[in-house]
């Protein structure tokens, strides 16, 4: 008789792809700002993660807002990695908005229109409201079918009940398909919008936690609501000022901040938001919430856009800008002057400047133990020890651009765990910087539209640039 085997099933209900920074948790300070060696992800750098901490403290006390910081250090020492962290550090609330210097002029729309759509993205609204909400304990719901289909709406009878009152209330079709929606049963605890007939559950109440024998680990118990069945309650909405500006510009309303096709804002709706936004202020039914705004490779910005954030910063409504380089002195693109980072003077003047250091070897090591673990790739100590040297001697982007490669080497040899053949195969097959320019310079002659002059007398191995 043949042998039945069963084909493997595999949970494919969570998909979750690994990014450069997935591993980033936070910034990786104690109570007192001061840096862990290893926490949440992050490995060295200890006084850049330690200034941006304090950053981030004045940020969450609302003393830093119209501010601007730089992030400055070679390629590879986590300047990305900490804005990452600061991101994560600061909440869900609060605002965080990226782009990188080069987006600028790609978009179809003018460079100080996208920097200025970028400035409001990152400023948050915070409105307050009150509304008018059922909240209580299901005890029954009770919906009558019609004997023929089609012939009449459904109706039905919500029984709710709080711990001093008890009140039975009639359901129309739309409120039924409601309660179905979001499965509500009895002993449901669950809050009603009278406005909107919106229904949020808010979990089960405690005394029917024992109506099963197991429960899975997305239900929660509560209490039963106390007092009236219906009260007012304060809701709060955060939004950004962006979102408000492609709502009042476009025909399409909300729709637009889906497709992506917000087009270029004209300033008379600005300026009529930030109108009825700081009367909203002054009435208290809103707050002003500033994030963050962080632009990468911010050398790749011109003497128009640096113009423009010197202006945009010196509004009371601006974010903190959080701006991130890898260049020495070079050249302010637009102009023929050079200055420090590409950046001009007077801009730099106004920034606060965190450097970063490169990794020594023992950072190294624990940043691709980390990433290691992140992606789900076992490996032996040796091949750790050899992968460490790699990007000791190449960079550490490259070591860990090796680390997948190995795995995948190892699992073509059928084994379980990477070893340093795995290391030493991609080594061979992938090539860093170093080994690629020493091809380019063997072969030159070989390649079309070659730019490297070979002049008289010159040895064949001198390299045009040092790495």
């Amino acid at each position: 008789m043949a042998e039945l085997k069963l084909s493997e099933s595999r949970d494919l209900t969570r998909v979750e792809r690994i990014g450069a920074h997935s591993h980033i948790r936070g910034l990786g300070l104690d109570s007192a700002l001061e840096p862990r060696a290893v926490s949440e992800g992050m490995v060295g750098q200890a006084p850049a993660r330690k200034a941006a901490g304090v950053i981030l403290q004045m940020i969450k006390e609302g003393k830093i807002a119209g501010r601007a910081v730089l992030l400055a250090g070679q390629p590879g020492t986590g300047k990305t990695a900490i804005a990452m962290g600061m991101a994560k550090s600061l909440g869900q609330e609060t605002p965080f908005a990226m782009m990188a210097g080069s987006e600028l002029f790609s978009l179809e729309m003018s460079k100080t229109e996208a920097l200025m759509q970028a400035f409001r993205k990152a400023i948050g609204v915070r409105i307050k409201e009150e509304t008018e909400v059922i909240e209580g304990e299901v005890v029954e719901v009770q919906i009558d079918r019609p004997a023929v289909s089609g012939a009449a709406a459904k109706t039905g009878k919500l029984t709710m009940k709080t711990t001093e009152m008890e009140t039975v209330y009639d359901l129309g079709a739309k409120m039924i398909e409601a309660l179905g929606k979001e499965k509500v049963q009895s002993g449901d605890v669950i809050a009603i919008d009278k406005v909107s007939g919106k229904i949020t559950k808010l979990g089960r109440s405690f005394a029917r936690s024992r109506d099963y024998d197991a429960v899975g680990p997305q239900t929660k118990f509560v209490q039963c609501p106390d007092g009236e069945l219906q009260k007012r309650k304060e809701v709060v909405h955060c939004v950004t000022l962006h979102e408000i500006d492609v709502i009042n510009s476009r025909t399409q309303g909300f729709l637009a901040l889906f497709t992506g096709d917000t087009g270029e804002i004209r300033a008379e709706v600005r300026e009529q938001i930030d109108t009825k936004v700081a009367e909203w202020r002054e009435e208290g039914k809103a707050e002003i919430v500033p994030g963050v705004l962080f632009i990468d490779e911010v050398h790749m910005l011109d003497i128009e856009c640096f113009s423009f954030l010197n202006r945009a910063l010196e509004n009371e409504m601006a974010p903190i800008l959080v701006v991130a380089t890898n260049r020495g002195i070079t050249t302010i693109r637009g102009t023929n002057y050079k200055s420090p980072h590409g950046i001009p003077i007077d801009l730099l003047d106004r920034l606060l400047i965190i450097t970063t250091q490169p990794y020594t070897e023992e950072e190294i090591r624990k940043i691709l133990d980390i990433r290691s673990q992140e992606e789900d790739v076992e490996m032996s100590e040796d091949a750790k020890v050899l992968l460490t040297k790699i990007g000791v001697e190449t960079s550490l982007r490259y070591a860990i651009h090796l680390i997948t490669s190995a795995a995948l080497a190892c699992q073509k040899r059928k084994g379980k765990i990477v070893e340093m053949e795995d290391i030493s195969r991609v080594y061979q097959l992938f090539l860093d910087i170093k080994r690629s320019t020493q091809y380019l310079m063997e072969y030159q002659s070989q390649y079309m539209f070659n730019e490297i002059p070979r002049e008289k007398g010159e040895d064949e191995e001198t390299t045009p640039m040092n790495f």
